[in-house]
């Protein structure tokens, strides 16, 4: 899962909320994003800090989301190193803290997180595990896109193309080329003479030759 986890620190650049709302982002994300690469000090450190936050407000969504997201990502670990029984209560675990991270505070802060680690874990997972996390993951960006509509908030072009580019995987991972199709013809439209532009030009144009395991994600985290 550790390299399917890295698209994590891309996807996140797309919630494009202002800098006081990113504030528990920009403490812990490159702890997160190191331990995901394989840091195990960074990925502790990050964990370490949620922890700290969660232990003074309970409530604290951001700090829940994030430290949901580590405990899926080590869930992963468990796994490959055979420990079956510990690797699914900690996805269940991990699974939960998001969800209900979520459910106290649905908004970008939260819903982009999630749906990043459900859509990257979903490249790596049978098709009838994958489809419920696929599903939650691009309903979560969906209604990420929306509120930054609804808000106003302009995005970069980094920022719309890692949002567009990861909902047409996520359609494409459910077997729905229509969608997928819609959202890099936008990305070709709305974002034109990009590396996005570029990338989904390609994809439209050879979609016989893009593999599940394929992702869009172009920046600094890739």
């Amino acid at each position: 899962m550790k390299r399917s986890m890295s698209a994590l620190g891309v996807v996140l650049v797309t919630a494009a909320v202002p800098l006081a709302a990113q504030r528990f982002d920009n403490i812990v994300r490159e702890d997160f994003f190191a331990g995901y690469r394989g840091d195990a000090a960074r990925l502790a450190r990050g964990m370490e800090t949620c922890e700290r936050a969660l232990a003074g407000d309970p409530k604290n969504a951001a700090a829940l989301v994030w430290h949901g997201a580590g405990v899926f990502f080590q869930s992963g670990q468990r796994f490959r190193a055979g420990d079956w029984q510990a690797g699914l209560e900690m996805q269940t675990r991990g699974l939960a803290e998001m969800d209900d991270a979520v459910a106290l505070r649905p908004d970008v802060q939260t819903l982009v997180p999630r749906g990043a680690v459900l859509l990257a874990a979903a490249l790596f997972m049978p098709d009838s595990m994958a489809k419920p996390l696929l599903q939650k993951g691009i309903a979560d960006w969906e209604k990420a896109a929306e509120l930054q509509r609804a808000g106003a908030m302009p995005l970069s072009v980094h920022a719309r193309g890692e949002l567009l580019g990861g909902l047409a995987v996520g359609y494409r991972l459910l077997g729905d080329q229509e969608k997928t199709a819609a959202y890099l013809e936008r990305i070709v439209d709305e974002l034109p003479e990009s590396a996005y532009a570029a990338r989904a030009a390609a994809w439209l144009g050879n979609p016989d030759r893009i593999q599940k395991t394929d992702r869009f994600c172009i920046g600094c985290h890739e």
